[in-house]
């Protein structure tokens, strides 16, 4: 074991930078696939940290620019004269050779320190969610497949046009708000929404909603809460379709009426492909790897994090703000990479003189708000005794709420007006039947 030498290919690493250095197309092809960490000697890798850095310069790597580099070091300067002469047609090839060598070298590390942590006094849990994020990082590296030309990518853009033809305007999840299904065609796989609010304005309640018309037209949905056990949100899903209030379903004894309605409703929903994971709720890290395991196991189309704020990130950020930021473009790299949605619940900045939402109140970084596809805030102004902002300020605040999309890639920006049931924290639809306020103002 201590004389075992590790995946390499010296030639092909050669032939990577030869050809580089030999042909002005060849960076553009190999530089997709190879990092200069990838690279097994350590002079190979100097040299194609300094390609790297001449490119991102805007500059083309030459022998006479790397020779400068070498003034005076007659041995690099002779290896590089050497190198430079490697050239293959087969370049791109010999660059996958590169890149494979370094996956095998890794998993070889991976394994080494596995063998170590197996007898070491770690959480079994805190093993597995290592292994999966290592392997998930090594993945990351091995070129992409997903290439495709502008010819490709157009037919895609018929395709959705002839179903847009056919009357299917909802092409993703149904959200059971007409007003988000027109704009945007339901939740779209890749994309990261976020639903922002105030304490107790109902982020949980919204996502649940909309959750609740996905399950039921058999779509997985995984659901990570760092607040509510399971049980409480089943309470809620409950509660929606009985009307009994959750809190009675939890917490009191229930007549036989009542029982026999939540029978029903338990009936009706008990099937529903919605899946907890309560001991991944912990810290980002674990979230993501349950995440990646749902996919793999139930295929979900979607999951719901509740909520960005109080998660454990495990990032060395230098502040919040930024450690946020990460967090949001790692929930919407993910959710590209499995062509999943993602819903990620975000707290507001309190605003006690004008609690009505906006992106700079997003609590901790504006990045989520850069990082998300959609920004869709909830606002019950009848907690604050205030009224709806124009062109709403003549609906009754009673039993109802502001739905804002302030962000929409792809969709623009929408606001109406939709029903809560605060008994059953149920958000509705309205259509047209939107309540106006009686002569008397209410407060």
């Amino acid at each position: 074991m201590k004389d075992m030498i590790l995946p390499h290919n010296l030639d092909s690493e050669r032939i990577v930078i030869g050809s580089v250095l030999s042909d002005i197309n060849a960076w553009a092809e190999i530089s997709p696939v190879v990092t200069p960490e990838m690279f097994y000697d350590p002079f190979h890798r100097e040299l194609f940290e300094n390609i790297t850095e001449l490119n991102r310069k805007g500059k083309a790597a030459d022998l006479v620019i790397l020779s400068e580099k070498y003034a005076g070091n007659s041995e690099k300067i002779i290896k590089l004269a050497d190198i430079s002469g490697m050239f293959s047609v087969d370049y791109y090839d010999h660059a996958l050779n590169v890149q494979e060598k370094f996956v095998r070298r890794k998993l070889w590390m991976i394994g080494q320190q596995l063998t170590t942590d197996v007898f070491s006094p770690k959480e079994t849990d805190d093993l597995l969610y290592s292994l999966q994020g290592e392997l998930t990082t090594v993945t990351q590296t091995v070129a992409s497949t997903e290439i495709s030309t502008l010819k490709e990518a157009i037919k895609g853009v018929y395709k959705q046009i002839e179903t847009n033809l056919q009357g299917n305007t909802i092409t993703g999840t149904d959200t059971g708000f007409a007003q988000i299904n027109k704009a945007s065609g339901g939740l779209q796989k890749s994309d990261l929404i976020v639903i922002a609010g105030e304490t107790s304005q109902g982020k949980t309640s919204l996502a649940l909603s909309m959750i609740d018309t996905a399950i039921k037209q058999g779509v997985p949905v995984a659901f990570y809460s760092m607040e509510m056990k399971a049980t409480q949100l089943a309470a809620r899903l409950l509660s929606m379709n009985t009307g009994i209030p959750a809190n009675q379903i939890l917490y009191s004894q229930l007549d036989p009426d009542y029982l026999r309605t939540l029978d029903e409703g338990v009936n009706r929903i008990h099937d529903l492909p919605i899946y907890f994971d309560e001991s991944s709720t912990s810290n980002i890290d674990k979230i993501i790897a349950s995440i990646r395991s749902l996919k793999h196991k139930y295929d979900i189309t979607g999951a719901v994090i509740d909520y960005l704020q109080i998660l454990n990130v495990n990032q060395r950020s230098a502040n919040k703000e930024q450690a946020m930021g990460e967090v949001a473009r790692r929930l919407k790299n993910l959710a590209k990479e499995l062509d999943i949605w993602i819903i990620a619940l975000s707290q507001l900045n309190r605003n006690d003189q004008n609690p009505v939402p906006n992106l700079n109140r997003l609590r901790d970084s504006g990045q989520i708000g850069e990082a998300a596809d959609i920004v869709c805030f909830v606002y019950r102004p009848e907690i604050y005794n205030k009224f709806y902002p124009a062109p709403f300020s003549s609906y009754s605040t009673k039993g109802t709420a502001m739905i804002d999309v302030a962000k929409g890639r792809n969709i623009g920006l929408l606001k109406f007006i939709c029903g809560f049931d605060a008994k059953t924290t149920h958000f509705t639809e309205l259509g047209d039947q939107i309540p106006e306020y009686a002569e008397e103002t209410p407060f």
